[in-house]
């Protein structure tokens, strides 16, 4: 079953793939295209050219999994822009796959931890 952390960075691929690929392809793409490394435990996420086929690549410890989905009608609707890659949220890529269009979604404010990198130390 597939149940990522909620931590985990997703990265889409924002070019129609090979659905053909497999294992080796696809690390291969998130390597030299996206250069992101594929054995960080990040979620890579393929889709074809007539959208209606996705792949998740990740690496768990032990070795690659290939989580697909492919759809009997329909197609994905993710929210591309005009780079390689584009980074979602985790909640992006389940409206994704369960069929919203993340294009029309309005996202509300809502508190987001600062990062400890950047905040000053009260000493």
């Amino acid at each position: 079953m597939f149940f990522p952390e909620s931590q985990v960075r997703v990265w889409l691929y924002n070019r129609p793939t090979d659905m053909r690929k497999s294992f080796n392809g696809l690390a291969a793409l998130a390597k030299n295209v996206l250069e992101e490394n594929p054995l960080s435990g990040q979620l890579f996420v393929f889709i074809n050219r007539r959208r209606n086929q996705c792949k998740v690549l990740y690496f768990e410890p032990g070795g690659y999994c290939i989580w697909s989905k492919r759809l009997e009608q329909g197609q994905f609707h993710p929210n591309p822009d005009h780079t390689a890659k584009q980074l979602l949220a985790l909640t992006d890529l389940k409206m994704i796959i369960d069929g919203i269009d993340t294009r029309s979604v309005r996202y509300h404010k809502r508190y987001e931890k600062p990062d400890s990198s950047t905040s000053k130390s009260t000493k």
